[in-house]
């Protein structure tokens, strides 16, 4: 399996959970990590804008990128989303068979099965790290 980190950024924390819930719920992808705090300069429209955004950094697998940037499009709010796709050239054996096993769709979707977000086994803080 050829595994793909693709990025994208959005506007509201909401907007961020949405995208990461539907990717891996329908198994577009294995793991949507969601970084706040994010400061963004960019120049859209002939002005240089500042906003705070959430960064997505999604794991998938190549066969699955058309997936993933149509569902990123259909949910995403800004009228020119970043989507950018990154090939890993190497992970750790066991990482990535994890990785595959979480995109086999004949496991089954949260539409099956109405998963529902699980809590943190540990909560996670400053004390943690």
């Amino acid at each position: 399996m050829s595994a793909l980190v693709v990025i994208t950024t959005v506007g509201t924390e909401e907007q961020a959970n949405e995208i990461a819930r539907e990717l891996v719920c329908r198994r577009h992808a294995a793991c949507v990590n969601i970084v706040p705090g994010l400061k963004s300069v960019y120049r859209w429209q002939g002005k240089v804008c500042r906003d705070g955004e959430y960064l997505l950094i999604i794991k998938t697998g190549e066969d699955e990128y058309p997936q993933v940037e149509a569902k990123i499009r259909e949910l995403h709010s800004y009228e020119l989303p970043e989507i950018l796709a990154f090939r890993a050239e190497r992970g750790e054996p066991g990482f990535l068979a994890w990785l595959a096993g979480a995109l086999d769709k004949s496991q089954g979707t949260c539409a099956d099965a109405e998963d529902e977000l699980e809590e943190p086994l540990v909560p996670l803080d400053e004390t943690n790290y």
